[in-house]
């Protein structure tokens, strides 16, 4: 790879794209040939990478509907391209200044029922005033449909969040759902008009340092949301209107709750990964009972999310090493050490193969 990122790669037939810094500081989207790992094409994204912390411009993962792919990198830059490379739009969503994140842009767009969706999670309390915001644009001239600004009594890096927003059909109706500063809130995706809100995600609100990482996800007519520095995982029940933090709770979790990592949803089990101590837990999703947990028996911190495939589930380390489980019984089945710096990027699994993104490589792994 050109340089080190962080973004997931994504998939579709015998194309792999992955948005990576170069050498001169630039932001690519790259193609790559799943079969061979040949360069199909690179097409520049956007200028100017710069790393804070754990994080660079290259954090956003691209989309895709097999037709075109959407990509967006830190500096607020996104673009559309055929799967010949070529450029079908591009805008820049900062207007030209950097957004009020204390750690970089990070969350990955959402391509769902033809309409794009962006969120904007930023810190509004200085003096030049960030809202934040979701966005829905027309993926095919980049055009925008409406804008939501997204309210919230959070203070400091409270309100900031890096998590992807993610869409539900519980009950017939359709939501995006967005998680940060302090609240998960669905949305209507026609308008952005909120339709609900649940609050719970910290247990004191003295502590203004609580950014949110991990997305929401959505199983068996709930929303899993996990709070901030590993405060509690929280289970909605999907489709409600107006304050729900109470009326809708389904149940919280405690004992092993995470910090930047993304629950996984697999097999009709919940699967919750402590990144910071190692441990796996697999939660009975109605209920939140632990049926299992397991350690990874690596010491090393884990911020990339579990993905699941083929009954197993997949863990990488900031050091590049693979934990494999068992989703059946959290059995460690494997462990490899890559070794190839620091490593945030999710493994993605597709066609029978695991690609994954190291500070170095991508790499395809399978039969």
């Amino acid at each position: 790879m050109p340089g080190e990122g962080h973004a997931t790669p994504i998939v579709w037939d015998s194309s792999v794209f992955i948005v990576s810094p170069d050498e001169n500081r630039d932001i690519q989207l790259l193609c790559f040939d799943t079969r061979t790992g040949q360069r199909r094409w690179q097409q520049q994204l956007g200028e100017g990478n710069r790393a804070q912390g754990r994080n660079n411009m290259a954090s956003c993962s691209p989309v895709t509907d097999g037709h075109a792919v959407w990509a967006m990198c830190g500096t607020g830059d996104l673009a559309a391209f055929d799967f010949s490379g070529q450029k079908l739009w591009a805008t820049n969503l900062s207007n030209g200044r950097r957004f009020a994140i204390q750690w970089l842009y990070g969350s990955s767009p959402l391509l769902y029922k033809n309409r794009l969706y962006i969120q904007v999670l930023q810190r509004a309390d200085d003096a030049n005033g960030h809202p934040s915001y979701l966005l829905c644009l027309d993926p095919e001239t980049g055009r925008q449909l409406w804008r939501h600004e997204r309210k919230t009594d959070a203070q400091g890096e409270s309100q900031e969040a890096y998590t992807t927003p993610m869409p539900s059909e519980a009950g017939g109706r359709a939501e995006i759902l967005v998680l940060g500063g302090d609240y998960v809130t669905a949305h209507d995706p026609d308008t952005g008009e909120e339709l609900w809100r649940g609050g719970g995600l910290r247990n004191s609100r003295a502590l203004s340092s609580s950014r949110l990482v991990p997305s929401p996800v959505v199983g068996a007519g709930l929303v899993f949301v996990s709070g901030a520095k590993r405060n509690p995982l929280l289970a909605f029940h999907d489709g409600g209107s107006g304050d729900v933090t109470e009326s809708r709770l389904a149940w919280k979790y405690t004992e092993y709750p995470t910090d930047c990592v993304t629950p996984l949803f697999y097999q009709g089990k919940l699967f919750e990964f402590d990144g910071d101590r190692q441990m796996l837990v697999c939660l009975e999703p109605a209920s939140g009972k632990p049926l299992w947990q397991q350690e990874a028996g690596v010491r090393e911190v884990f911020r990339a999310s579990p993905t699941g495939a083929d009954g197993k589930i997949y863990c990488l380390s900031e050091n590049a090493t693979v934990v494999v489980f068992s989703a059946a019984d959290g059995k460690v089945l494997s462990t490899i050490k890559l070794e190839e710096g620091m490593t945030h990027a999710t493994i993605a699994a597709a066609q029978n193969s695991l690609f994954v993104r190291t500070a170095k490589s991508l790499y395809c792994v399978g039969n």
